[in-house]
């Protein structure tokens, strides 16, 4: 006969085993609403989260404290909870001239470098796609190389190579003519833009490349189409899933871009990356600057939400 206290570690023992197995029961009965679960998590703590932090304060006012921003819920007298929502953050964007130009430079440039990526990067992915097994590889070798490399160090060799006594004007001299301007320049914001996001539009490119049927293309020779037709009419329509995701990834980043335009621009080329660091760091204007942030995030994610609808409505009607 056992003890009261071997009873008692028999009936723990007996306890754990039992809620193992049922843990155990449950991950294996639910593994896919488990697996589904972990990014939702994710999303949830690392964007859901502080995007509302940041709407929030949006709509509050400046106050002369730590942290500089009055708080939407207050606690009067007997327990009665004040909600105060300031709207004037996102009138002041739109009636100062400052936000809207800054806003219309940035998806200005954003715009044309990306349309530069596409026309550099689209031949790119087709000759790597049409090259041999092995130059196929080392090609994407080189793409990928320069993300081995910091950003900021990358950056700062351009302003080496940009400057006025840099490699290019260097160069423009030996051939006998004038130095040019290019550093602190939006010419120089450009080639910075172009430079670091270039990948992006390439290895989604060259992704969906990979998987066309290239027999298409010869049928089209066959049937006696210019090569010129049978790009704009079966290999570029074939290319537009990839097209619009490497415009994307490059379009979305580029229009917040700070340290691009902060060093390659000198401060000459305003961009909204700028706008929301004097703001949050010289100014110390938190709600305003969340305001920026916030219809920054709206200009980027609605084209987005109308492609997406777009893209879903022209599914069901195939």
């Amino acid at each position: 006969m056992n003890s009261p206290a071997e009873s008692t570690m028999v009936a723990e023992a007996d306890l754990k085993s039992r809620l193992m197995h049922r843990f155990t029961h449950m991950l294996h009965s639910n593994w896919k609403l488990l697996i589904l679960l972990i990014p939702f998590v994710w999303l949830l703590i690392f964007f859901l989260a502080p995007f509302f932090f940041v709407l929030k304060i949006s709509f509050a006012e400046y106050a002369l404290k730590s942290p500089p921003y009055t708080n939407l819920i207050e606690w009067a007298d007997e327990g009665v909870m004040q909600i105060r929502i300031v709207v004037d953050n996102y009138a002041y964007l739109w009636e100062d001239d400052l936000y809207v130009n800054t806003y219309l430079n940035s998806v200005k440039i954003a715009s044309i470098s990306t349309i530069l990526c596409l026309l550099i990067g689209y031949p790119m992915a087709y000759a790597i796609v049409r090259s041999d097994h092995t130059t196929k590889h080392v090609l994407l070798m080189l793409i990928i190389l320069p993300f081995w490399t910091s950003f900021l160090l990358r950056v700062y060799a351009w302003m080496g190579i940009l400057a006025d006594q840099g490699l290019i004007n260097d160069i423009i001299r030996w051939f006998g003519f004038e130095p040019i301007r290019l550093l602190y320049t939006e010419t120089a914001v450009y080639i910075g833009i172009v430079y670091t996001y270039l990948p992006f539009m390439i290895l989604p490119l060259y992704a969906n490349m990979e998987k066309l049927d290239w027999t298409l293309l010869e049928a089209a020779s066959d049937l006696g189409a210019r090569p010129t037709t049978t790009f704009f009419t079966v290999t570029m329509p074939m290319t537009i899933p990839g097209i619009v995701a490497g415009s994307l990834l490059v379009f979305i980043p580029a229009t917040g871009e700070f340290v691009i335009p902060d060093l390659l621009g000198g401060g000459n080329v305003l961009m909204i990356g700028r706008v929301l660091y004097n703001e949050f760091n010289s100014n110390i204007d938190w709600p305003v600057a969340s305001a920026v942030a916030i219809a920054l995030l709206l200009v980027l994610v609605l084209p987005m939400m109308l492609y997406q609808h777009m893209q879903g409505k022209e599914a069901e009607t195939q």
